[in-house]
């Protein structure tokens, strides 16, 4: 069985971010570029599957410019089989991530499609369900434990009330959380297999996709700096403040 696990290059959580002066987006010029979090624990889970024989093939796959490539050779360093670039130049959505899986789902027919809940870049968490949705393709999401057996898989994942289990009929599509695994430290003789592991390249194109924009950003601000934190002397002077200052009572 296949496995899909779509990769996403986005700015290092470590780095601070910066808008641009126009207010067009955020500047990424010069900045460390890293595989999303969330993804990175996907990889991680679809190794260990293959790991304990559930699984034959891993196949990372990222959408974006050419640089994307070094995430993917990371994925494969981790323990992903090949990969697959989608190359283009053009803002990418959500919608329009989900339409290119699609496509390439079409193409490989995987078995499980593993992918993270969110991007920790837009923030979105929306991929996986259109995913889902486009391929009606059964779906749990904020996985934090699988286990694949028998054409099926059980996904236990975090709701409000504590936690569920779910029971899939293969082929699925799983979205992970922080708590499912920790990913492997990539050693040096990895990254040097990794790079003569297959890595495909298409363009959206090829894939017969429209990845023309749906949502037009107006304009990117940065959040407001929080003021110092002040010591009130009794409830009273306590409860104007909030009534008065802030507003919330």
């Amino acid at each position: 069985m296949k496995v899909l696990v779509p990769v996403k290059r986005v700015v290092d959580y470590n780095v601070k971010v910066r808008v641009k002066s126009d207010g067009s987006g955020v500047d990424i010029a010069n900045v460390k570029m890293s595989m999303n979090p969330f993804d990175e624990i996907a990889i991680e889970e679809a190794v260990r599957l293959r790991e304990k024989g559930a699984v034959t093939e891993v196949i990372a796959v990222s959408c974006g410019v050419t640089q994307c490539s070094e995430t993917l050779r990371t994925a494969m360093a981790i323990g992903a089989d090949r990969a697959i670039l989608i190359e283009t130049s053009e803002e990418l959505q959500p919608l329009a991530v989900a339409k290119l899986l699609k496509a390439l789902m079409d193409k490989e027919q995987p078995g499980l499609v593993i992918l993270g809940k969110q991007a920790i870049d837009d923030d979105c968490n929306q991929t996986g369900q259109m995913l889902a949705a486009l391929s009606d393709r059964p779906q749990a999401t904020f996985a934090s434990k699988v286990e694949v057996a028998d054409g099926k898989v059980q996904v236990t994942r975090e709701v409000d009330g504590g936690s569920e289990t779910l029971s899939l009929t293969l082929p699925a599509i799983i979205t992970t959380d922080l708590r499912l695994n920790e990913p492997r430290y990539v050693t040096l003789p990895n990254i040097m297999k990794a790079k003569k592991k297959q890595l495909d390249t298409f363009t959206p194109a090829d894939l017969g996709v429209d990845i023309s924009p749906r949502i037009k950003t107006l304009k990117v601000v940065e959040p407001a700096a929080r003021s110092a934190g002040i010591k009130v002397a009794d409830v009273a002077a306590l409860v104007e403040k909030l009534r008065n200052e802030a507003k919330v009572i």
